[in-house]
């Protein structure tokens, strides 16, 4: 049967502040540059949360898109929309919240709500330039 990958857009403004608690100022700064700015600093995130998968053949769907779409603003918009991420959201308050990071923190969210029959992928969009593609690898 052919299998199909379905793709729901959305996004969430949030702050965050890249550093290492071990480390010097002077070396997040170097490492992180403005983005370790103890004041914080924001993003407009665009996420792409795809789902693969064989079509049901009594549905023809991979997956209810209106499903898709309830899962990533309750799990994911509500908990990180207007956040400071270092601050509010728990997994960041030991995690550096990196795009890579924050990444993979939605895909273990949605994986616990998606059959694990279906493959899933996030692709995060930290600017229009920068991205970052997790697939549970």
């Amino acid at each position: 049967m052919a299998k199909v990958a379905i793709h729901r857009k959305a996004h969430f403004n949030a702050a965050h502040r890249l550093y290492n608690s071990d480390w010097s100022d002077e070396r997040n700064a170097l490492v992180f540059g403005k983005c370790a700015n103890p004041h914080y600093h924001g993003h407009n995130y665009e996420l792409i949360v795809a789902v693969k998968g064989e079509i049901n053949p009594e549905t023809g769907f991979v997956m209810d898109m209106k499903r898709l779409k309830n899962l990533i603003e309750s799990e994911i918009e509500d908990k990180f929309d207007h956040k400071n991420l270092n601050e509010e959201v728990v997994p960041f308050k030991s995690l550096n919240p990196t795009a890579e990071n924050i990444a993979v923190v939605i895909w273990n969210i949605l994986r616990e709500k998606i059959e694990t029959r279906l493959e899933l992928t996030i692709t995060l969009y930290e600017t229009s330039r920068n991205y970052v593609v997790y697939s549970g690898e």
